[in-house]
């Protein structure tokens, strides 16, 4: 069924507002994509604080050319949604790469990081990263791995001279 003109306004508003939130935009070409995992899909970017967007390729091409993005919309293959990342750059292309892993039929083709367009490899690459919390564990993990061993080689001469006070005790 064809959207009348301002279904198209209401569409193409909310995406403009979507856009101007994000901090990072993925490409995911969703042709094939049974509906309940679209709406899992959808739960898991919710969770992530993200969101997907699917919309008609004019539509999203209209926005882009306004924005000045340099990505040709219409050139991509398939039903296209767009993942919006509003708190973290790098979540929105994790959580689709992860779901992409589960089902074929979503494939990641590009995205946007602020004003600079990314293509597939590096949307992919993107995905691939560790998130932001498991990055900063790690930071944590790699500071504190020295002070612990500070600590242990410090226990260890504290020990050696209670032994070594103990044996003198006895004799």
């Amino acid at each position: 069924m064809a959207l009348t003109k301002t279904q198209k306004q209401n569409i193409i508003s909310d995406l403009k507002d979507k856009i101007e939130r994000q901090k990072a935009m993925v490409f995911a070409a969703i042709t094939g994509l049974k509906v309940k995992d679209l709406a899992s899909l959808r739960k898991e970017m919710k969770k992530n604080d993200c969101e997907l967007k699917v919309a008609k390729k004019t539509l999203i091409a209209k926005i882009f050319q306004e924005k000045k993005f340099g990505v040709d919309v219409k050139k991509l293959n398939g039903e296209i949604a767009l993942g919006f990342g509003y708190k973290d750059e790098i979540l929105p292309f994790k959580t689709l790469y992860d779901f992409s892993k589960e089902h074929e039929n979503l494939k990641i083709l590009g995205g946007i990081i602020g004003q600079n367009a990314l293509g597939e490899e590096k949307a992919l690459t993107l995905g691939q990263l560790p998130g932001k919390d498991e990055l900063l564990g790690r930071l944590v993990g790699s500071i504190a791995s020295p002070l612990s061993g500070l600590v242990n080689v410090l226990q260890g001469n504290i020990k050696g001279l209670i032994y070594a006070l103990s044996a003198i005790s006895k004799k």
